[in-house]
């Protein structure tokens, strides 16, 4: 695990009427050792094989508490805090509908995911607006990097993912340290 991530798995109460879990509690995440305001909330949805990322912002940087409402996810996050020992490496995770884990993602990462079912819909809150000015990204195929996204395992090929033009177009991890971002 990459120091200041936290990996969150709630208490699901559940009976013949189905279930209940509190997804945000202040005290519960200050005992996680998360101190942080969420001020901004988004819902995404995305079918089978799209991938989104790896996004963060230069500036007004993002922590983020991400879960998935439906379906499942491989979530990655990259580590681009320069004075971290773990700077350049990633993180990943499965969080799915069943398994209600959740991630705490502080700033100072790259966050992406590849979507391993159809209408699979993720929530997540952010400690900070989004600035499109400041958006930037690392290209999530960077050799750099070397993540696993673990297609195979999934059936799917680089050349069948979902992903958007902005996404396709991200500069490298060597780019982005030449750019002092």
């Amino acid at each position: 695990m990459i120091k200041g991530l936290v990996v969150i798995e709630p208490k699901i109460y559940s009976d013949e009427r189905g279930f209940f879990y509190e997804f945000f509690n202040r005290q519960q995440l200050l005992k996680c050792g998360i101190d942080e305001e969420f001020v901004q909330g988004n819902h995404s949805k995305s079918n089978f094989g799209v991938l989104r990322g790896l996004h963060f912002q230069k500036e007004q940087a993002q922590g983020k508490l991400i879960r998935v409402l439906k379906g499942k996810i491989l979530d990655i996050v990259v580590d681009l805090r320069k004075d971290s020992e773990t700077f350049g490496k990633y993180f990943k995770i499965i969080l799915s509908e069943s398994n209600r884990k959740m991630l705490f993602v502080p700033k100072g990462f790259a966050h992406g995911f590849l979507t391993l079912q159809d209408d699979t819909e993720i929530e997540y809150l952010c400690t900070d607006f989004y600035a499109p000015a400041f958006d930037s990204g690392v290209i999530w195929n960077d050799k750099d990097l070397d993540i696993d996204w673990e297609l195979e395992k999934y059936g799917l090929e680089e050349g069948n993912l979902i992903i958007s033009e902005k996404d396709k177009n991200q500069q490298t991890l060597k780019e982005f340290i030449e750019k002092g971002e």
